[in-house]
């Protein structure tokens, strides 16, 4: 019988090294103690027990978007963002705060190239690409969550309930068809259903006004987000691993050696540095030179006590841009994009609008006792993540721009790099997701 990984305490400080541990020469220094970062250490160590790996964050374990996510493993989001036509909706995102896709229109001068990129990527070609590389990634995924998993004793923590799209009219229904066949040509299993009491089979106590929903059997959940990033930790530093709370400012390759300066003037030297910072990630690949467009979709949920509803899987409301997940014991309603950059303050009146449509659609949720969050998702115009080589040198790895899925492409992430580390090919092909397919 297996024993089941031991966790960090909820915002435990990282451990930290001494003086002498930072001046070694690290095989490998990820950048990013989130769940793409700390998932790439692990798969390292495990590849390669011997391995010196050190992991350094700004803020500490899960301090970004790995902490309050929606704990979806959504294999099946295969879409991306950019769609055919969407900037036409430009002036009804400025017009509405709370919808679904907000831009703050002071920031619009600023993200106004990104915006460009992004409508380049929404056109029906590059669209149709990005859907192929998004599978490829996503069946990997798929393949290796459940390895990561088991490395760290998390399987129970894995739901495997599916996930319900409800529609609130016919024509609503209709729209989505499009969406469904391209994940029928990729081969993802669904089924459509109409009328509340063929829907109430899937999830009962929903609002009448749903008149149809498509089950997806092949998406899941993890019970805490937060509490199995932590878990990946302390499997890391069981592992030989260290974890540091430092801020990278800058990555300088030379002859021998990789080094990562700190904000304290300090300098990390590395045979090999695996950048995977989240929203931050793009900041330290313009000190090697690039300028990748990363932007963040500011996500904003409210997480409720156990007892709000019973809920028996995660649902997605399409038109609404959010959904409703079952979390350690509780319910979590959050997500739609707000455009706003890294700096500007939280607006939780977005975690209220999205608390108040659930509380329509579920008229038996209770509401009272939840917590508001607010977090930065890494995002890439064509929704694909950066994973690979720096162009000015291989020594420097690339796996950040997730978007949405960081948590659903993350042990896919960590076995590409670990890959490419090893001087191997991945099991998928990587010239989608290049960091330089922008330039």
């Amino acid at each position: 019988m297996s024993v089941a990984a031991p966790e960090l305490p909820a915002d435990a400080p990282l451990p930290g090294l001494g003086a002498a541990q930072l001046a070694a020469t690290h095989d490998v220094v990820v950048i990013g103690a989130g769940v793409i970062g700390l998932s790439i250490a692990l798969r390292l160590l495990t590849a390669e027990p011997t391995r010196r790996v050190l992991v350094i964050d700004r803020e500490g374990v899960a301090a970004g978007a790995s902490r309050g996510n929606a704990g979806a493993y959504a294999f099946s989001d295969i879409q991306p963002l950019a769609s055919p036509g969407i900037l036409r909706q430009v002036p009804r995102w400025l017009l509405d705060p709370l919808g679904p896709l907000a831009l703050r229109p002071s920031y619009l001068p600023r993200i106004a190239p990104w915006l460009w990129r992004f409508w380049r990527a929404s056109q029906p070609a590059r669209v149709a690409a990005a859907i192929a590389a998004q599978v490829a990634l996503n069946r990997l995924s798929a393949e290796a969550t459940p390895r990561l998993l088991a490395v760290i004793d998390a399987l129970p923590m894995l739901h495997e309930d599916g996930n319900l799209h409800l529609y609130e009219s016919e024509a609503e229904w209709r729209a989505s068809l499009p969406g469904w066949q391209q994940r029928a040509e990729h081969g993802i299993a669904f089924e459509h259903a109409h009328g509340p009491q063929a829907i109430a089979k899937w999830q009962p106590g929903l609002s009448a006004a749903f008149v149809a929903a498509t089950f997806v059997p092949g998406w899941a959940t993890i019970e805490d987000p937060h509490r199995l990033v932590r878990r990946i930790a302390v499997r890391c530093l069981e592992r030989g691993a260290g974890l540091h709370r430092a801020s990278a400012e800058a990555i300088e390759p030379d002859a021998e050696a990789v080094s990562v300066r700190l904000a304290d003037g300090q300098a990390l030297k590395a045979r090999r540095v695996v950048v995977a910072a989240g929203a931050w990630s793009h900041q330290l690949a313009r000190t090697l030179g690039e300028r990748i467009p990363l932007e963040t979709e500011r996500g904003y949920n409210t997480t409720l006590p156990p007892g709000a509803f019973d809920l028996r899987r995660q649902l997605t409301f399409p038109n609404h841009g959010f959904v409703v997940t079952p979390i350690a014991g509780g319910v979590r309603v959050g997500g739609a994009v707000e455009l706003a950059g890294l700096q500007a303050p939280p607006d939780y009146r977005r975690s209220d609008a999205l608390l108040a449509k659930a509380r329509r659609f579920l008229p038996a949720l209770r509401t009272e006792g939840g917590t508001r969050w607010m977090g930065f998702r890494p995002s890439l115009p064509d929704s694909l993540p950066a994973i690979g080589p720096a162009r000015v040198d291989a020594r420097v790895l690339y796996a950040f721009g997730h978007g949405h899925l960081g948590l659903t492409q993350s042990a896919a992430t960590a076995e590409v790099v670990e890959a490419l580390v090893d001087g191997r090919a991945p099991r998928v092909d990587l010239r989608p997701f290049s960091p330089q397919r922008f330039a």
